[in-house]
């Protein structure tokens, strides 16, 4: 990445001149875009004449070039240079959105748009307004995952921290000190660490340092003082030693990248405190990287630097030979370079280097420690993938389109009146809001206020919202809310099934025995026997039934779709076998006997899916030949009472070239992996699924699987072993 290092005085020529501000730019901009780019320069100037930075005083056009200057040299393409540019045209035209639209491109207002979004949550989670550094790091952390959340383009975000870098090189100007340390504070808290885990590392270098300064000044000259060499005379030094390094790789045939950079300040300070050591002990205050292709090389490439420069004892680790936990594999050593000044050396595989930066190893999770999150880890491997690749991508449509994310979709951020960021499960309402504030809040929850609008209770929430929640003296949460699907979040949930089992267990009953009834009443012509009905629901008692839905356990969507799968029960004195006279021919209908009568299609019911050997029967159909069941079905004990006489005997005949599909049931506790598993079971069988059907509650799975069989022999082995599944507590064929 090109350097952002700018002086004052290069930004207050570039704000002079824009021929020279555009001719630091890409060559690769086409005239278009450099027109674009020369416009969105002149109305800034208009725009911004007079104006100054509300916290730091600093000239509003001055900051615009510098860092959109920062934004240019991170190759987000013209629209974000020119957002950058226009980022504060809100606060000076009414119809910002409609003219940024007309005067540049849609995608132009779409990113101010963000941009301001990302100013507006900054403005009001303040982190400094918390008392301890346990809240504030919380805070940190989860307002860090807000903005990357709530962007629909990466670039927002990225924009935004231009904005900051160009602050932090203008704070020391700032008289006011209050003002200097809480800017600094947070962007060593917010800022920084966010840069850190998308790879930003100019600008994460930049604001650590720059952060230090005004929060430790007394720590930072210290440090500066013992580096005894300025920055740019440590970037020197780093340059000739990499020459030095590349000619000896290439004279020993080793095909290599090789980079480096001197530790900067802040990451001295975190290193000495970290582990408590003195200055004179961290040998890695300059260090190189070897990336080589092959694992052998690396060793090829240790022993030229150890024969290249003298090693210093101890500081050699081997963690190829010997990973850490999280499988970072590398080689680190330290030896006396040039000018008897020590340089740490890290030497690994272009594979282990991509494991390191966007693996389980990722360098972000190590510096920032902390509890780690797989699958938002892997959302940030990918973000920092893509802002790796966009230096190699040609196609500026495709790059544009890769920089729209919704990676954090499943997550929302909202805030509470006084500024804490509050993360929900996508979809959730007020009442969840309400609850991970604090469960008394939702139990005493009755109404509710987005950005000062009252809302029902069963609003889905947005990012970046403010939410209030109206509440009353005393009472409780409704277990309509849980049958109404009001609440997502699991905390919610089991704080209201909690409160409400608490409740008098006559009370619960009652409006489970009402909830039921009502249930009951929508389904009149169906009746089904209530102990069956209770049994299928997964209890023993109907009381218990009232009671699981009183408390919310069980919802009447549930009871409603167990009273539908009640047919109406056939006469028991009816057998359907008893009614069907065999006479005296056959032929073989499509695999299947049909005594009496010649070449008529014979087709296999789908409501009880017969096979080999099942005793089967025939029923004549209205234009669809004959229907196979099974004697035992109960579709087919209906229509023997109903329609006697379309009744007619049936055999298998040769099936050795068929395959039926036949249906089964497994329960089992929920876990992950299950379905997995018994998909396994069936590939290792060879048998060919064609259906699956399955129904999660609570912490109890049903699962229906469709498969194909020869016999209905083949199955049984099937169910056998998926009943030695860990959780499967019963496997049947339907």
């Amino acid at each position: 990445m090109v350097s952002v290092v700018r002086s004052m005085a290069d930004t207050l020529a570039d704000a002079a001149n824009p021929q020279r501000w555009l001719e630091g730019l890409s060559s690769s901009l086409s005239g278009e875009e450099q027109a674009m780019l020369t416009r969105a320069f002149d109305e800034a100037r208009a725009l911004y004449c007079g104006k100054t930075m509300a916290q730091t005083g600093e000239d509003l056009f001055n900051h615009a070039v510098a860092a959109a200057a920062i934004v240019a040299d991170l190759n987000l393409l013209p629209d974000a240079i020119v957002a950058t540019l226009m980022f504060a045209a809100s606060d000076y035209r009414e119809d910002w959105q409609v003219w940024l639209s007309e005067t540049f491109n849609p995608t132009v207002a779409v990113l101010v748009e963000g941009v301001n979004g990302v100013r507006r949550i900054t403005e009001l989670a303040r982190i400094d307004k918390l008392s301890t550094p346990e809240e504030r790091a919380r805070q940190a952390e989860t307002m860090r995952k807000m903005l990357l959340a709530m962007v629909a383009d990466i670039r927002v975000v990225l924009i935004k921290l231009a904005w900051r870098t160009q602050t932090m090189h203008y704070l020391a100007e700032v008289a006011d000190e209050t003002v200097r340390r809480r800017i600094a504070t947070e962007t060593l808290d917010l800022f920084a660490p966010l840069a850190n885990r998308l790879g930003v590392w100019q600008i994460k270098w930049e604001l650590e340092d720059l952060g230090f300064r005004h929060t430790e000044p007394d720590s930072y000259k210290r440090i500066a003082k013992l580096l005894d060499e300025r920055r740019l005379e440590r970037i020197d030094y780093i340059d000739r030693l990499l020459n030095t390094l590349r000619a000896e790789l290439k004279n020993a045939g080793v095909k290599a990248e090789v980079a480096g950079r001197p530790k900067h300040i802040f990451s001295i300070w975190k290193k000495m405190k970290k582990k408590k050591l003195d200055f004179c002990e961290l040998y890695d205050i300059r260090a190189v990287r070897i990336l080589v292709e092959r694992l052998p090389d690396c060793y090829t490439a240790l022993g030229i630097i150890h024969g290249t420069w003298q090693p210093i004892p101890g500081e050699f680790d081997d963690y190829i030979s010997h990973p850490k936990a999280n499988n970072y594999r590398s080689l680190h050593t330290a030896v006396i370079g040039p000018e008897d000044k020590a340089v740490e050396v890290q030497i690994r595989t272009f594979e282990m280097h991509e494991h390191a930066e966007f693996g389980v190893a990722a360098h972000w999770r190590y510096k920032e420690g902390g509890k780690g999150d797989a699958a938002y880890e892997e959302k940030i491997s990918w973000l920092r993938q893509l802002l790796d690749w966009r230096e190699e991508m040609s196609d500026r449509e495709g790059l544009a389109e890769a920089f729209k994310t919704e990676l954090f979709a499943d997550t929302i951020y909202v805030l509470t009146p006084q500024g804490r960021v509050m993360a929900l499960p996508f979809g959730a309402t007020p009442i969840d809001f309400a609850y991970s504030v604090h469960t008394n809040l939702g139990h005493r929850c009755r109404g509710a206020k987005v950005e000062g609008q009252i809302v029902p209770l069963s609003t889905p929430l947005q990012n970046g919202q403010r939410v209030e929640i109206i509440t009353a003296k005393e009472g409780g949460p409704s277990v309509n809310w849980l049958h109404d699907g009001w609440v997502k979040s699991h905390r919610a949930i089991s704080k209201i099934r909690q409160h409400i089992r608490l409740l008098n267990a006559d009370t619960v009953r009652e409006t489970g025995k009402m909830l039921f009834e009502r249930e009951l009443a929508r389904h009149s012509h169906m009746q089904p026997n209530l102990g069956a009905l209770a049994e299928k629901l997964g209890y023993d008692k109907l009381e218990e039934v009232y009671g699981a839905l009183g408390h919310g356990e069980l919802t009447t969507r549930v009871v409603s779709n167990a009273i539908v799968s009640f047919a109406p029960p056939p006469p028991a004195d009816v057998a359907p076998e008893s009614l069907v006279k065999a006479s005296k021919g056959g032929h073989d209908a499509g695999g299947v006997l049909i005594e009496g009568v010649d070449n008529l299609m014979t087709v296999l019911a789908k409501c009880c899916k017969p096979a080999p050997p099942d005793g089967v029967m025939g029923f004549v159909t209205k234009g669809r030949g004959i229907s196979i069941h099974r004697t035992n079905c109960l579709t087919l004990k209906k229509l023997s009472v109903e329609v006697p006489e379309r009744l007619i005997a049936a055999e298998w005949g040769d099936q050795r070239s068929s395959v039926f599909p036949i249906d089964i049931e497994i329960i089992a506790m929920d876990r992950p992996g299950l379905l997995r598993d018994l998909s396994d079971v069936l590939s290792r069988e060879k048998l060919n699924l064609i259906g699956v059907n399955t129904l999660s509650r609570d912490t109890r799975a049903r699962m229906r699987f469709t498969v194909e069989v020869r016999q209905v022999q083949d199955i049984s082995r099937v169910l056998s072993r998926m009943m030695e599944l860990s959780g499967v507590q019963e496997a049947r064929r339907l």
